[in-house]
């Protein structure tokens, strides 16, 4: 063994050090406070502690008229001034009416000037002054806070939209307006308060359930264990008994749905279409349309006979590839280690993707204040202007503009710093990404190494080295960083550039050129066929570097070639042996969901009052579900990497050996048979 690609290696140790003074320069110059507080006119924090706000932790707007959308009041600063307080207003009020009553209604004064600004209480200075310097708001709307900002409280009665009961409201310029005028607003606002409802219910759902998830998931490891271990001794049969527990479970999941769909039949309503009720915060109304089964048992339906036709036509593969299987099984079971060095490599990406965020949040929050002049006058030269507001006071801009003030704008700088954030974040992703297909590389590469030196190992298990995996992972780190650090780089670097296209595809899907549209989508395939083949090649390269040691280039090359030289083995085998796995992992998931379902739906009695209540039953189903698979994901990719180890290492046991005294054969005596070739007798001397 020597070091391969170190130039590579170099390199990426310098990316990782760089990496690391980056996120130290973030962290200096970030205050993630600018993501977690809204940000008032004068560029103070709501909420904050140990400061005048701290008991302030809604934004207020002055005139949330002047807010197109809610788009602009959440990520840009709408061109009104904006206060922290308390609460939100609870009331219709205007500012011309309070003020004409506070003499005998001093009540009404005390509540309106809290959302004035901090310190005025000038009840007598005359109304035009007042509205013009923005002292206080010309008026008031009943709201409620979301996202930490007083939104009007919008409601439906009757199908008509009103404010606190009410359709029209007084603007404090004299005028009674229709709260119509609020519609853009509103629209906006209900949609994204219903999905708020919707998460709210998720989370509480979340908070009474998370124990049974956990068991179903420890359920899970527990089934998939159970596989991999049964599977050393009787796989055939052990895998017909899944094929067709896949088959009865979807069978069932058929005949269940017809169930429901013929015992809603005669039941008001459940002839209505999901396009007839439309859109529904509530998801149990769609259980309650036969349409809804009747779709569930058409897509159940077409699956089952995809794979039905699937196992017909390829029940003499997958013998073969059961045969694979078993030597897999055998390898794990000499090497009970591999089955946990997944979490290695979660924990690893975990810390990269920890890691990623966390800069990125400083990044983003890197900006000092920017404050703007805001007139209301819009013939005002030097509206939209920067300045500076312990200076403003003292410039000609109030004079020439009345009423305008200097108002907290955005985060940014002029810096050479603040210059290149984007810069930043785009690096920032790219390292990302990197050390991410890295983390994959080595714990393919690791796991390639060990089951390696269980097929070269001529006497199995006799000359199986001590500790393969750790040695194996040693080797990888020592002497392959470079290669692995290589691999991991092409990957990103396609990677970087579809993540750039789907930005450039997100921005530009409001155009009307059909060319540009056109283009994009032939790039974004493009190049998602070029990383799947990466992926590919990159795979069985590590697993050559694993074998050989040599650089990645040269272990690529020899990969491809040899994978080509046995193409037809390759799809008969490999893939038919992906198939039974990912059949594998439904099973899996899928008898746990229906444990599952049965659980939280209260239809096994011994644990009905064990049950928590739900909002929604498939939020905890279908995270056990989605979490079975993932569990079970990471135990069979463990054996789809031995298979995939032991494929490549016959292939080349083949073409080197010849089944003589001088060159045996290390293959063991079933997968010999099984594959076909006649064992040849030693040579005679």
């Amino acid at each position: 063994r020597r070091c391969t690609d170190i130039i590579c290696c170099v390199i990426f140790i310098v990316v990782i050090l760089g990496y690391i003074a980056l996120g130290v320069v973030a962290w200096v110059h970030g205050d993630p406070r600018k993501v977690i507080y809204p940000t008032d006119s004068y560029g103070q924090f709501c909420g904050q502690k140990d400061t005048l706000n701290e008991n302030k932790t809604i934004l207020f707007y002055f005139n949330i008229l002047k807010c197109a959308s809610p788009v602009v009041l959440i990520n840009l600063q709408c061109p009104t001034t904006q206060l922290c307080v308390s609460k939100c207003p609870d009331r219709f009020a205007s500012y011309i009416d309070v003020q004409a009553s506070y003499r005998y209604r001093p009540d009404q004064w005390n509540y309106f000037r809290q959302f004035c600004k901090p310190g005025f209480n000038n009840p007598r200075k005359p109304v035009a002054q007042v509205l013009r310097d923005e002292d206080c708001p010309s008026m008031i709307i009943p709201s409620r806070p979301f996202l930490k900002r007083c939104f009007p409280d919008f409601s439906t009665k009757n199908g008509v939209l009103t404010v606190a009961n009410q359709t029209t409201f007084k603007d404090g310029r004299g005028k009674t307006r229709n709260v119509t005028d609020l519609r853009e607003a509103a629209n906006g606002i209900n949609n994204v308060l219903d999905a708020r409802s919707v998460g709210m219910k998720i989370f509480e759902d979340y908070a009474i359930s998370w124990y049974w998830i956990l068991i179903g998931l420890f359920i899970a490891m527990l089934l998939s264990l159970l596989f991999l271990v049964l599977l050393r001794f009787t796989a055939g049969v052990l895998f017909w008994i899944f094929i067709f527990g896949v088959i009865g479970i979807i069978g069932y999941g058929i005949w269940h749905c017809y169930w429901e769909y013929d015992h809603l039949k005669g039941i008001p309503g459940s002839d209505l279409t999901v396009y007839d009720i439309g859109f529904q915060t509530d998801f149990k109304v769609y259980l309650q349309l036969r349409q809804t089964w009747l779709a569930f048992m058409i897509i159940l339906c077409g699956v089952e006979v995809v794979i039905i036709l699937m196992l017909i036509f390829l029940r003499n593969r997958i013998r073969i590839a059961i045969a694979l299987l078993k030597e897999g099984s055998r390898a794990i079971g000499y090497i009970m280690s591999t089955l946990f060095y997944p979490i290695v490599t979660f924990l690893l990406i975990a810390i990269c993707i920890s890691y990623w965020a966390v800069t990125a949040v400083f990044l983003a929050t890197s900006g000092e204040p920017v404050y703007k002049v805001m007139a209301n006058q819009t013939l005002c030269k030097y509206a939209n202007l920067t300045c500076d507001p312990e200076t403003f006071n003292t410039t000609n801009v109030t004079k020439l503009c009345p009423g305008a003030q200097c108002t907290f704008a955005f985060y940014g700088g002029e810096s050479l710093y603040h210059k290149y954030i984007f810069i930043f974040q785009l690096a920032n992703a790219f390292v990302f990404l990197w050390l991410v297909n890295f983390a994959i590389a080595l714990g393919q590469c690791t796991l390639a190494g060990a089951f390696a030196s269980y097929y070269w190992a001529y006497r199995k298990p006799a000359d199986i080295p001590l500790w393969p995996l750790f040695s194996s992972f040693g080797r990888a780190i020592r002497y392959h960083t470079g290669s692995l650090a290589f691999g991991a780089l092409i990957l990103a670097i396609v990677q970087l550039i579809r993540v750039i296209l789907e930005y450039l595809d997100h921005k530009l899907k409001g155009t009307q050129n059909s060319f540009t549209r056109f283009l994009l989508c032939c790039l974004k395939c493009c190049f998602w066929c070029l990383e799947k083949f990466l992926k590919f090649i990159n795979r069985n390269a590590y697993i050559m570097i694993a074998i050989y040691g040599k650089n990645f280039c040269t272990s690529a090359k020899e990969a491809f070639f040899l994978l080509m030289r046995n193409v037809v083995r390759v799809a008969v085998l490999d893939k038919v042996t992906d198939f039974l796995l990912f059949l594998g992992k439904i099973l899996v998931a899928g008898g746990v969901g229906v444990l599952a379902f049965f659980f939280f739906t209260q239809r096994i009695p011994v644990f009905a009052q064990e049950v928590p209540m739900l909002n929604y039953y498939w939020v905890p189903l279908l995270t056990v579900i989605i979490g079975s698979y993932l569990v079970a994901h990471g135990f069979f990719s463990v054996y789809a990497m031995c298979v995939d180890t032991l494929f490549l290492c016959f292939c080349e046991d083949l073409e080197r050996n010849d089944g003589s005294t001088a060159k045996p054969y290390f293959m063991s005596a079933s997968l010999h048979q099984i594959l076909g070739k006649k064992k040849l007798s030693p040579k005679k001397a």
